[in-house]
């Protein structure tokens, strides 16, 4: 028999569920600007304890940022997501 409790945190992961799926493009890593006199902005990415550099130019800038931003979004759902499952899993 579902709680009043767990009825409303299946509500709330469904909400989150649907708002992951409206998260466009992601990439994870940053947008760092190089250079003292001649800035230029990268998209900065570790992996396997190696960072990665590609140049992105003033075009491509807003839309390396944007899915930078997407990708902390979605983090930030599914930590979401992850604290109300725990709370439904002790509810059953």
């Amino acid at each position: 028999m579902e709680t009043k409790k767990t009825k409303e945190i299946k509500r709330k992961v469904r909400a989150l569920q649907k708002e992951m799926s409206k998260v466009g493009p992601v990439m994870r890593g940053t947008v760092v600007v190089i250079g003292t006199r001649n800035k230029q902005p990268y998209f900065s990415l570790n992996k396997d304890k190696r960072t990665r550099l590609i140049y992105l130019g003033r075009r491509k800038e807003g839309l390396a940022r944007e899915y930078s931003e997407n990708y902390r979004r979605l983090l930030n759902l599914v930590e979401e997501m992850t604290i109300l499952n725990m709370e439904f899993l002790k509810e059953i």
